[in-house]
């Protein structure tokens, strides 16, 4: 069974840069279809007045260690090279979560 982790800021669309994210919304896969599992509160990665700051990454990482990739609708560069080199699939996308989700389940992406 696969775990995906999905930024959005109202729980209808993936319209979450991953920088400026609260928190994820975790869904399971079983057979072709998800279903939510829970949110999880995070720091945002970015902050405005400091930047990035790696350690905020890590802290993310570790919330999401148990989820199989990350969606979200913007990731920069340096951000998506940091969660790469440490074994993060991160994904940008944007729609309804439940399109996006059926797309991810067509595909086989976790088969």
């Amino acid at each position: 069974m696969s775990k995906i982790a999905i930024a959005s800021t109202g729980g209808r669309e993936v319209d979450e840069h991953f920088g400026h994210a609260k928190f994820f919304r975790i869904y399971e896969q079983s057979g072709d279809s998800f279903s939510f599992t829970e949110v999880r509160d995070a720091v945002a990665a970015c902050q405005h007045s400091l930047g990035h700051d790696v350690t905020r990454f890590d802290k993310i990482i570790e919330l999401l260690s148990d989820c199989d990739a990350l969606f979200v609708q913007k990731i920069g560069q340096g951000a998506a090279a940091y969660l790469i080199e440490r074994g993060v699939r991160v994904f940008e996308v944007s729609g309804e979560i439940d399109a996006v989700l059926k797309k991810i389940a067509e595909s086989k992406l976790f088969a």
